[in-house]
């Protein structure tokens, strides 16, 4: 299940916080943070990366980014312990009543990944091709990852650059103008804060929330990597304390411990 994640907007929110503090700790007034807002640099910035986000993608790429935005802001975390839980008692149900009897349990299992993988032991598929079709799918799912967290990282490649060229642009405005002293300060202004803007945006926003897509992705991998490896124990009968073994090996240390305690605890109930 998908849940909001606040440390996204928590760390946009603290960055731009520190910024605020920064200005008004020199100018002891937030009348100073008038002088960081200026639409001329905001136009270069927003409107230069939309421009450049249209040449570099296909509008069915660019269609995509409210998804990916939204994807940033979301926490979707698996309990690798309640997974390998599953997986136990699938293989133990499989070793008593045979795979047929895993249909009727898949009613309560809410992964569609692991679903999938255990039709096709059901249907009897070879352990090799229920891999193969299974990281079949997980290479795709890369794939569209990739190609969503690559519109975040060309806007962060992108921000910092039309900073500078609106900074190139308020330098020529500013030379040009030397004679009339009154336009020196507003075109300065461009050349400055265009730089800021790109530079907060790509640093603050972008590559942060591209590396954290990324960070996702490769943790739904490694979620996915168990679900076949359990599904493959499934199909081919393993023990269930075995499998459970082979699974708890993908736990990191402190979950592996708190594991083993429950299971010890589980079998004294049991006893």
């Amino acid at each position: 299940m998908k849940r909001f994640d606040m440390l996204t907007p928590i760390g946009i929110f603290l960055g731009l916080t520190m910024v605020m503090f920064a200005i008004y700790s020199t100018s002891r007034s937030f009348g100073g943070v008038i002088y960081f807002v200026q639409l001329s640099s905001i136009f270069v910035v927003f409107g230069g990366l939309i421009a450049a986000l249209l040449i570099n993608f296909s509008m069915k790429e660019i269609k995509l980014v409210p998804k990916v935005f939204k994807e940033a802001f979301n926490e979707d975390r698996q309990d690798l312990t309640t997974l390998i839980n599953t997986f136990v008692e699938l293989s133990t149900k499989a070793r008593r009543e045979g795979l047929l009897a895993l249909e009727t349990t898949l009613e309560e299992v809410e992964d569609p990944f692991i679903k999938k993988g255990v039709l096709l032991a059901v249907d009897g598929i070879e352990p090799e091709i229920i891999k193969d079709i299974m990281m079949a799918e997980v290479v795709a799912m890369e794939e569209r990852h990739r190609k969503g967290r690559a519109i975040i990282e060309k806007c962060g490649e992108y921000a910092p650059a039309w900073g500078m060229i609106g900074t190139l642009v308020g330098l020529v405005l500013m030379l040009q103008n030397l004679n009339d002293p009154s336009t020196l300060g507003p075109n300065m202004a461009i050349a400055l804060l265009t730089t800021l803007y790109g530079s907060l945006l790509a640093n603050l926003v972008f590559i942060p929330m591209a590396s954290k897509l990324g960070n996702k992705t490769d943790e739904e991998v490694f979620v996915k990597q168990i679900i076949v490896e359990g599904v493959i124990g499934v199909q081919s009968g393993q023990n269930p304390k075995i499998l459970e073994e082979k699974l708890s090996a993908f736990l990191p240390e402190t979950s592996k411990n708190k594991f083993e305690v429950e299971g010890e605890g589980a079998a004294v109930d049991g006893a």
